[in-house]
């Protein structure tokens, strides 16, 4: 059976200076694509049935630079929509807003998505994923906190319990089995961990 490995995209300028970044479509910094390309090895031995992006083109980036050939680009990938909040920093969102997380209170304002929004489109793109396990792997590339659902989901949890889970720019993360039941097989992993 076939796991479901989670990439989250290489730096940007925004994710290096901590700004949200939801539908802004921002390429790899330098220091991006380099992560990119590192994690080309620590992908090279799996058997991939699909290699699903987000739209962005950080995503699609990334993908590329690791070597992997992108059979679909799915929309329910796309990092959860921050809406006004879209470019602002934690420290920004909490003189607005002391109390807000992403996890308690989601995106703000026109555009800003919901808990719900965000885990009927992960649902939706796991579920699509698990037909394909017996054939292999399945990528996901895609965005830290849609990525952080995605493993709460995989394990039956609602989309907060993603706050439980971090993850680095160009890291991997694999979503899989134990005896039959959903479990994480690895967590944030990146070539710098690896090497």
């Amino acid at each position: 059976m076939g796991a479901i490995v989670l990439i989250r995209h290489g730096e940007t300028t925004w994710s290096a200076t901590g700004q949200h970044t939801s539908v802004t479509d921002l390429e790899l910094t330098e220091t991006g694509v380099a992560q990119a390309r590192a994690l080309a090895p620590l992908l090279r031995r799996r058997r991939f049935a699909a290699v699903w992006t987000s739209p962005r083109r950080r995503a699609a980036q990334t993908a590329e630079l690791a070597g992997l050939p992108v059979t679909g680009t799915k929309a329910d990938l796309a990092e959860w929509a921050y809406g006004d909040y879209e470019g602002l920093t934690l420290e920004q969102i909490r003189r607005i807003d002391p109390d807000w997380t992403i996890w308690t209170k989601g995106g703000a304002g026109e555009g800003g998505e919901s808990a719900a929004d965000i885990e009927a489109r992960i649902d939706r793109v796991i579920a699509e994923a698990a037909t394909l396990l017996d054939e292999g792997d399945v990528a996901f590339i895609a965005h830290g906190h849609s990525l952080r659902v995605a493993a709460a989901r995989w394990l039956g949890r609602p989309a907060v319990d993603g706050r439980d889970f971090t993850i680095d720019t160009a890291s991997i993360a694999t979503l899989g089995f134990e005896h039959g039941r959903r479990v994480v097989t690895g967590w944030n992993l990146t070539a710098d961990l690896l090497a």
